[in-house]
This record gives C-alpha cells, structure tokens and sequence, in this order.
C-alpha cells in the first residue's frame, strides 16, 4: 500500500477509483440504527416502506448511505487534521438494503492556508464525489473539502485554486427531480418559519466503530497520536447523523433527505460530548409525491466544565446545515 498523501502530493484532476464497493446489508443498518437511534419509518417498518415505495426491501438510512460514500472516499484524506465543509449533496435515487455502492473521487481545486507563525503548513483538497449502484446509475454526487497537512512543515507551494465549483446551493428543479415517485402526500409537516429546539440530547459513543463499519481511513478518527487535538477526533458523518436523528423527532413527517444545501463543521466533536440541534423551517414547495422543505440544523455541543476541551464553554456551535427533505401530510408517517 503507498504512503497516505501529503498536501503537496496532490494535483488536480488525481481520481482514487480503487476502492471496495460496500453492499449494503440489513447488518449494517442495525449497527448503525444502535448507534443513533434516528426514526425515519421507511427505514425501520417493511410493509409501510412496500406500500410507499413499492419496494419489497427497507430503504437504507440516507444518512447512513452517506457515510459509507464518505467512507469511501477517504483515501486521499488518510492524514486529514478535520474535514471542514461538504456542498451540493442530491440523493439522486433512493437507496434500498441490498444495493452496492461504488464511488470515485477527483481532485478538483487546490488551495494551501496562509501561513501562521507557530503553525505548520497545510492545505485545503477539493473532492469531487460520484456514487453509483449496481446498475450504474447515480444515486450520489456531493463535493467535500479536507483540510491536509504538508510534509514540509514551512512549505510554499502557491496553491491558490478557485473553490467556486462546489456550489453552496442546489436548485429546486434539482432537488424535484430527485423526489421518487412515491405515494406520499403533498402537504408541509410544520408551519413554515418555526423555529424548534429538540429538548432529547445524544452523547456521542462508538465513534471509531462507525469509521470502522464505513471503510473510513482517516487516522484521527482512531489514533489520538494523529490528531491536532491531542485526543481522536469525531468523524464529522457521525455529527451529521446524530444531527439527522435528532431532526427526525423534530419533523415526524420527514420521509427522507434529499440533498443538503452546505453542511460546515464549524468546530471539533469529541467522544462524550454531548449534542443537541436547533431546527428552522425556512421553506416549502410543493414536489408531486410529498413536500420539500428547506431545513437550517444548527447543533450545539456540551462538553462539560470539567473537560480540557471546554475552554471556549459548554455550549459549542458546532454544526451548520442546510438541508432539503421530503415531507408527508400533516406530520403523520408517510401512509
């Protein structure tokens, strides 16, 4: 196996294609249904999930499908110090227990940080991701932006690429054309504009079993001696999810997510913190099978006042995401 690379090792237009697709099994999904505990029906209840969409096998956790991306996408992110962005995410079809995915990834802009005295040289990598099914139609297409350290820790390597191709939003025709043709009814699940702030908190456990289960190779997700914060790093998927858990108790009628606008990792997630999200309905449209909102997820964590890491108080923004779902009538399960 060739060394993990550096910053300085990249060049745009690299492609990693040379990863193990994952099939998707009903094992994975129980793991990852323990560790977060998220209530999308379509997930967890068969014979709703054969009357809704047809399908004589439970849909796979969005979330989960997009950990395993991310999973595989990790081998140009091997040394990541923390991933700090990802953007245009579209679940362009669903995905079922049972399907394989298969992703690649392209280098697509370069870009090293301003120099800090006392700091060692890094950069930022743009990663352009494809995910295919066993059918070879796209289900997944998202960028994502690790943040990697040079080898040379005074090294100048006047990288300075444009970042403007990974896009911050993601067009309603887009986000239409990825509602499946479910039966779902039109109408919003809560009242536009509301603001709401779900009382059930998550501590965060078995972060490196999730990187394990989902092929994710970044070592400071497992090897406190690899990360810049003297202790593991959370895998910022494991964040996402608890925070997708935690929207599905504020939106019972959420069916299931269809694209995420931009999600920032705007600080670090360590085991045992505990987190708790803020939820905004900020729009709705109308999509045939069902309704599209337009979510803002912030999420907050508490680390505890006893905790080294508690420096800047207990509690911590540490997630921003805008994200797109598709939603049933009135707050009920999809029927």
């Amino acid at each position: 196996m060739t060394d993990a690379p550096w910053f300085e090792d990249f060049e745009v237009g690299n492609e990693y294609s040379d990863v193990p697709s994952v099939t998707l099994t009903e094992g994975h999904a129980a793991i990852h249904q323990a560790i977060f505990g998220d209530r999308l029906p379509l997930t967890l209840d068969r014979p709703l999930c054969r009357r809704v969409t047809g399908e004589d096998r439970l849909l796979a956790n969005p979330s989960m499908v997009c950990n395993f991306a991310i999973g595989q996408t990790t081998i140009p992110s091997q040394r990541v110090m923390g991933n700090l962005f990802y953007r245009g995410l579209v679940l362009r079809q669903p995905v079922f227990i049972g399907d394989t995915l298969t992703t690649r990834t392209k280098v697509v802009a370069l870009r090293q940080n301003k120099a800090r005295e006392g700091r060692a040289a890094s950069g930022m990598v743009a990663l352009e991701m494809h995910v295919t099914n066993q059918a070879g139609d796209t289900v997944l297409f998202f960028w994502r932006c690790p943040m990697i350290p040079c080898r040379d820790p005074a090294a100048q390597t006047g990288r300075n690429d444009d970042f403007d191709m990974m896009p911050s939003e993601v067009s309603l025709d887009a986000l239409r054309a990825a509602v499946p043709r479910w039966q779902v009814d039109p109408a919003p699940a809560i009242g536009n504009g509301d603001r709401m702030r779900v009382e059930a908190r998550d501590t965060v456990t078995l972060a490196p079993e999730l990187v394990r289960l989902t092929g994710n190779l970044a070592m400071t997700h497992t090897d406190a001696a690899r990360s810049v914060y003297g202790k593991r790093l959370v895998y910022g998927g494991h964040t996402i999810s608890i925070a997708a858990a935690q929207l599905s108790r504020a939106v019972p009628g959420m069916v299931t997510i269809l694209g995420w606008y931009h999600c920032d990792h705007v600080a670090p997630v360590f085991e045992e913190d505990i987190l708790r999200s803020e939820v905004i309905l900020e729009s709705i449209h109308e999509a045939g099978p069902g309704t599209i909102g337009v979510v803002h997820v912030e999420t907050f964590a508490d680390r505890g006042p006893e905790s080294p890491a508690a420096a800047s108080g207990n509690d911590i923004k540490v997630l921003d995401w805008r994200l797109a779902i598709l939603m049933a009538l009135d707050g009920e399960n999809p029927k």
